[in-house]
This record gives C-alpha cells, sequence and structure tokens, in this order.
C-alpha cells in the first residue's frame, strides 16, 4: 500500500503500519502537497544542497542518476564523448521550452554553462573552473563542451540540482529575480515566496520533459507545492502527526522509531564528503600532525553519533568520502579509534606536557584551546550540535580545551570564521555523487588561486596529483586504486576526521505516494507524487 522507496543501495526505507492501513490506493487527482522543511536557504536557486532541494522542483537538468549510479537522459537524449576525452557533445530535446516561452536549444544550455562559470554558481565553479574550457551551439539540438583536461565524473556530476538549467531569457533579468523566482523547463513554478515562512510552486501544466527515470510523463499528479519552512524538529513532526503537513524532512531522531512503525519513511546516505572534522593544518596547535591525530583519538566519535542519532543517522569515521560513494575507502573508516592513552601519549610527544590548575594542557605558558565555529542550525541541526558538545566534554579529559561557537546562517554565508586564524576545526559536508569531491575539498589554497572549499587549507601535491589522476582516468580500477589512497593519505596524516553521515530523511503521510529521492544528493521529488484515497 506503500509508494516504492528509493533504493540507492544507500538508502533504507523503514517499515509502514498504522495510518497506512486505512487509507486505499485509488488515486485523487489534483490537492496540494504541504511539505515540512528544516532550512531556509537565501536563494531558491544556487550552490548550496539546501537550494538545490528547492530548485530541483523547478528546473530540468541535462541527465538524471540511476538508484546503481547509471546516468540517463533528461533534456540531453544522448551524448558522445572525443578520443582524447576532452569533447563532450549532448544531443537535446527538440520538444521543450521554459515556462516563460523560451525555446530550450543548445545556445540556452550553453549561456548557462558560461553564467555558472562567470560566478552564477559557485559550487558549479567547485566542479569545473578547472576543467571546463568552451561550449558552444552547434545547431539548435546539438551542444558541444569542451574540457582542458579529461574529467570522467562529468556526467554523475550534470545530475545535480545545481546544474539546473534556467532560461537565458530570465537570467538576464539579474541575479535577484533569478534567487527569488528561477524560470526553468521543470514540473513546476515558483508562484511566491514568504520569507521565514513558505514557497509555494504551482504545476506547470505544458511539461513534458521527465527525466527517463521518472514515475510518469507529463504534468505533475498534484497542483501545486506549499514547502513549509519549519526549523524547530518537534514542531516539523507533530505537523505530520496532525495531518497539517503531508510529508516532512529530517525526522527527528527521538521519533524515528516511532514514525518508522506510522509513516512511510525514507533514508538517503548522501554521498560525497560526510559531516567531518577538518582540521586548520597551517595556523594553531594542529599545524602539528600528531596534535591532529591526538583530537581524533580523544573522543569515542562513533559511540555519541549513535547515542545521539538513536540510529537514525550512521556513524563515519573516514573524513573525506562518505560511504554512499563510489570509490569509498572503507579501511579508512575504522581508522582513530577511541584511545584516550594513545591521545596523551602523542600529545606529550609534541610538547604539551603540562597541565594547569583546570586539567588542560599547556606549552610554554599558553593553553592548549581549540575554537570550533559551526553553522547552527543551517550546516548542524540540533543533534549535530550535541554530538560537538559532546565532543568537547569528552576531549576535555585528555587535556583539550574546545570553544564551540554557533553561527549564525548569515554569518556563515557572509564569510564569518573563514580564515586560518579565526578557527582551529571547521564542522561541515559536501554533496557530491562521486569521489571527485576530493578534487573540491583538497585542491590548493593559495593566494593567486584561493579554494574557499579547501577547509584545512591543506596543499599537498602528492595529494592533488593522486585526485588529479583518478579524475582522468577511464579505467575503472585505476580510478578505484587513485581515489583509495587518495582518502589513505588524508587519514594517515589526520587531515580531517568523519563524524555522521549526512542524510536526507523523509516521513511520508498515508495519504500520498510516489515521493522519491533523487540518487544525486537525496533532492526529494514531488513530479510524480498523487493523493489516494
Amino acid at each position: 500500500m506503500t509508494a516504492a522507496a528509493v533504493s540507492l543501495g544507500i538508502a533504507l526505507l523503514a517499515g509502514c503500519s498504522g495510518p497506512q492501513a486505512a487509507v486505499g490506493d485509488e488515486r485523487v487527482e489534483g490537492g496540494t502537497i504541504v511539505y515540512g522543511h528544516l532550512q531556509e536557504p537565501p536563494c531558491i536557486f544556487g550552490g548550496w544542497v539546501q537550494q538545490a532541494y528547492l530548485s530541483r522542483q523547478v528546473l530540468d537538468s541535462l541527465v538524471s542518476l540511476e538508484d546503481d549510479g547509471t546516468v540517463v537522459p533528461w533534456l540531453a537524449t544522448d551524448w558522445t564523448v572525443s578520443e582524447d576525452q576532452r569533447t563532450w557533445t549532448f544531443t537535446l530535446r527538440d520538444d521543450v521550452s521554459f515556462t516563460d516561452g523560451t525555446p530550450l536549444d543548445a545556445q540556452a544550455v550553453s549561456d548557462n554553462f558560461e553564467y555558472w562559470l562567470d560566478g552564477g554558481n559557485g559550487t558549479v565553479q567547485a566542479y569545473l573552473a578547472d576543467y571546463y574550457e568552451s561550449s558552444r551551439a552547434v545547431d539548435a539540438t546539438t551542444l558541444e563542451v569542451t574540457l582542458s583536461a579529461p574529467y570522467s565524473p562529468l556526467l554523475s556530476v550534470l545530475s545535480q540540482g545545481y546544474f539546473g538549467i534556467q532560461s537565458p531569457t530570465a537570467l538576464a533579468r539579474g541575479n535577484e529575480a533569478n534567487c527569488e523566482q528561477p524560470v526553468g523547463t521543470g514540473p513546476f513554478t515558483v508562484a511566491a515566496w514568504k520569507r521565514g515562512e513558505s514557497v509555494t510552486f504551482e504545476r506547470n501544466d505544458d511539461y513534458n520533459s521527465a527525466p527517463a527515470n521518472a514515475r510518469h510523463d507529463g504534468p505533475a499528479y498534484v497542483e501545486g507545492i506549499e514547502w513549509r519552512f519549519l526549523p524547530d524538529s518537534t514542531t516539523r513532526y507533530g505537523s505530520l502527526v496532525s495531518g497539517e503537513t503531508d510529508v516532512i524532512y529530517d525526522v527527528p531522531s527521538i521519533e524515528w522509531a516511532t514514525a518508522s512503525e506510522q509513516f512511510e519513511v525514507q533514508r538517503y546516505i548522501t554521498p560525497g564528503r560526510p559531516v567531518a572534522l577538518s582540521f586548520n593544518t597551517v595556523e594553531g596547535p594542529f599545524v602539528d600532525e600528531r596534535v591532529r591525530q591526538a583530537f581524533a583519538f580523544a573522543s569515542d566519535r562513533r559511540a555519541i553519533v549513535e547515542t545521539v542519532f538513536r540510529g537514525a543517522v550512521p556513524f563515519e569515521g573516514n573524513g573525506s568520502v562518505s560511504q554512499g560513494t563510489s570509490n569509498y575507502n572503507a579501511e579508512v573508516a575504522a581508522a582513530y579509534p577511541y584511545d584516550p592513552n594513545r591521545a596523551a601519549e602523542l600529545l606529550d610527544a609534541a610538547g604539551w606536557s603540562e597541565t594547569d590548575a583546570s586539567g588542560y594542557r599547556t606549552k610554554d605558558g599558553e593553553t592548549l584551546e581549540i575554537v570550533i565555529p559551526y553553522g547552527a542550525g543551517s550546516i548542524l541541526t540540533q543533534e549535530g550540535s550535541a554530538v560537538l558538545q559532546a565532543i568537547q566534554q569528552q576531549v576535555k579529559d585528555v587535556g583539550f580545551k574546545v570553544t564551540l561557537i554557533p553561527v549564525t546562517q548569515s554569518e556563515l554565508f557572509g564569510g564569518a570564521y573563514s580564515q586560518p586564524d579565526e578557527r582551529d576545526i571547521y564542522v561541515g559536508y559536501w554533496t557530491s555523487p562521486t569521489a571527485a569531491i576530493l578534487h573540491i575539498n583538497y585542491r590548493h589554497h593559495l593566494p593567486e588561486s584561493p579554494n574557499g572549499a579547501n577547509s584545512t587549507f591543506y596543499n599537498d601535491d602528492e595529494l592533488l596529483a593522486l585526485i588529479e589522476g583518478a579524475n582522468g582516468t577511464t579505467e575503472p580500477s585505476e580510478q578505484e586504486r587513485l581515489y583509495a589512497e587518495a582518502q589513505q593519505l588524508i587519514s594517515d596524516r589526520a587531515v580531517a576526521v568523519g563524524l555522521y553521515t549526512q542524510t536526507t530523511s523523509l516521513a511520508v503521510g498515508p495519504q500520498l505516494r510516489d515521493v522519491w529521492l533523487e540518487a544525486s544528493q537525496g533532492e526529494p521529488v514531488f513530479h510524480d507524487a498523487y493523493f489516494v484515497q
């Protein structure tokens, strides 16, 4: 009686019972889905996954990703790559228009590439700036994209919501208009955005460009979506129980077991980089590799995560690539088990051998203080904040004084605590369907070519060579070897250690069917959803 859940090999469908039994299977035409979401981003379109969740309802991409990682057609019906792996040729659909009437053609898609790489989307720049050379419309339905070097993950990268295609006519309006109301070819349009409350989407009655892995063709079954922002987890879950919402995002851990019995619960382990502790390797105590290793050994991260999340979110020990990602090195996840004695030995060896009256380690009169700013309510949920607080208390036993600084979304996105002299640890994630996320996170951060995504400020020629070699090869076994070696190097040098997987979970009420999570980064898809009675 329930809709099939996304399998993904890395997703989990919890059992459905209770209220499900009281609802029939007869589809009802129309209706508006009321969806309770956690975070409100600054724009509907942009380079944060929270923006991709929204823009996925409005913008179609060139390709889509199957649950097993296979790339399937969407706005592009076919593609080829040259022998030198540098020129990709895409054949586009010839029967699609943007909702403002602008035809979708090769020039429109080329305009999007140029817009992204010219500053329109920082995440696209992070993926492609080192690889993209040019694009051109060969004819109305043929797009040619030229790369400066081979980039084997290109197709899976293009499946993400960041690469949704916008109307070039609409793009000409400027960033403010497209922040509020991007225009695509997708199943819905943006009708209204009440800041602090909700975004209203209306059905595109002319929709005819669903991806090959959609569950039906043509317009959405429902008339629209009311996308409510409900940051408080108790309120959000309560809205589903009471029937005020039809589906909610981020099932609270404390309600996980109950929700799994009463609703259709879908869980998606997001690929890319997990929520991890990334150490500042250029300034402060963590310049010393031994101190980084000591911090990794000083807390029982697995036990803390399992206690706080109650099984709803898995522990992830690999600090560079999440378990939901292809070419994941599982051996790295087992590094740095809880070993306070080993942590103490490392701190002694690093010269932090004295303690003050409070029990904190000192060296040359300086206290071993670690500053950890974190995105409270944006990058980290309430449970994520609790994980940090538990680590703060546990590492104190070894002599670390940890100062936690909650940072608002506006401060964080405004650049607060982004410089080496402002933090010792960065806590965050980066969604990506490929281990090529390593190139984003570990491309050199240099004065002449800064890389804000390199949150460790770690520049290593050997590491970069491994990553670029993996990105450039088309041989699967060689790619796996190189990515694995890169993850091992990051772990051995304690540049970053993992905490838990970035996880998308949905609880769907009994009256709604066929909501699903797409495979590139767990964006909820409502085009196929319908009500039953």
